[in-house]
């Protein structure tokens, strides 16, 4: 005779492939009795199931929908399409919670059977993301073992390049991913150093554990620490400027990750940002679509202007003149 939990993941699975069964149906199928089927349909709507009734002679049983998300039975064919969405959701930010998506390809991938598994392994092998011009590539498997490594608070060593190329090993206790938008950026206290750090998704090369649990003594808040690491990063050139905004509304124009801001009484905010020359800030600038002042420094405010004439001489040709 099969257990108890056996028989309850069968019957999920019937249900689970036609629209409806008689009582009699499902206790042949599972060769088991009517009242058995009827004990068994109890215990599964008190997990969760919205297993629905229809009564009368001809009625039977259905699976709607639950009042909580209830443990799934999905054959390999459906284990590995799922694991191939997610996987996809993540990298490609779909869903808008690129972190629920890596969560939950982490939990089912830490109770796949080996040969799925192994055939994910596979098309990750196989496969080719392709990012967008400005998004940096990352392989699937290394944002999985960094999630891995939040996951269960590990101390890992990280095998990294900087943005100069060079490569540095370094222990680390991850503490959490944290995307942008744009790329992936892994959270983790520096041992050596004792410092929190954000470290590029893409850059990491290699992440092994070393064995320890990893000591997260009064963490920051990541996105707010990537944000601002973004923010103050090192750039050839700076422009600070003047929005007529508060502070609430500026943040929304001009993203934390982009520029650092301080109001400038109730309606205003100074907000500094870093970029590569004066003609690129200034065609940001330009991109805001909103009132601003440069206040610094003088050749993006030029830039600025010189960008302005353009526009408008390149729309004022073939206007008729007025008299």
């Amino acid at each position: 005779m099969i257990s108890t939990s056996a028989r309850l993941l069968r019957l999920v699975s019937l249900l689970s492939a036609r629209p409806s069964w008689t009582c009699g149906e499902l206790a042949e199928r599972m060769e088991v009795t009517e009242r058995t089927v009827r004990r068994d349909i109890a215990r599964l709507r008190e997990l969760g199931y919205g297993v629905e009734s229809e009564p009368g002679p001809w009625g039977g049983y259905r699976l709607g929908g639950g009042s909580r998300v209830p443990p799934l039975v999905l054959d390999d064919e459906e284990a590995l399409a799922v694991a191939v969405a997610l996987r996809e959701a993540a990298l490609s930010g779909v869903l808008g919670s690129d972190q629920a998506a890596l969560s939950a390809l982490l939990k089912l991938r830490q109770v796949l059977p080996p040969r799925i598994a192994d055939r994910l392994a596979e098309m990750d092998a196989a496969f080719v993301h392709t990012p967008r011009p400005d998004e940096p590539q990352i392989a699937p498997g290394m944002l999985l073992q960094l999630a891995t490594a939040c996951r269960w608070g590990e101390r890992t060593r990280l095998s990294y390049r900087d943005r100069e190329g060079n490569a540095t090993v370094r222990d680390v206790d991850a503490y959490r991913l944290v995307h942008t938008g744009r790329r992936w950026y892994f959270v983790a206290r520096d041992v050596a150093r004792n410092q929190w750090r954000t470290f590029r998704a893409d850059r990491v090369t290699q992440a092994q554990s070393t064995g320890h649990a990893a000591e997260l003594l009064d963490p920051p808040d990541p996105a707010l620490l990537v944000s601002q690491g973004i923010a103050v990063g090192t750039y050839p050139l700076y422009v600070t400027i003047l929005l007529p905004l508060p502070v609430e509304r500026a943040l929304r124009l001009v993203p934390p990750t982009v520029g650092t801001h301080r109001p400038d009484g109730p309606d205003a905010t100074v907000v500094e940002i870093g970029g590569p020359d004066a003609d690129g800030l200034a065609k940001y600038l330009l991109s805001l679509g909103s009132p601003l002042q440069v206040l610094s420094p003088d050749e993006v405010r030029q830039a600025l202007l010189r960008r302005t004439r353009e526009l408008f001489e390149a729309n004022a040709v073939g206007q008729p003149s007025e008299e």
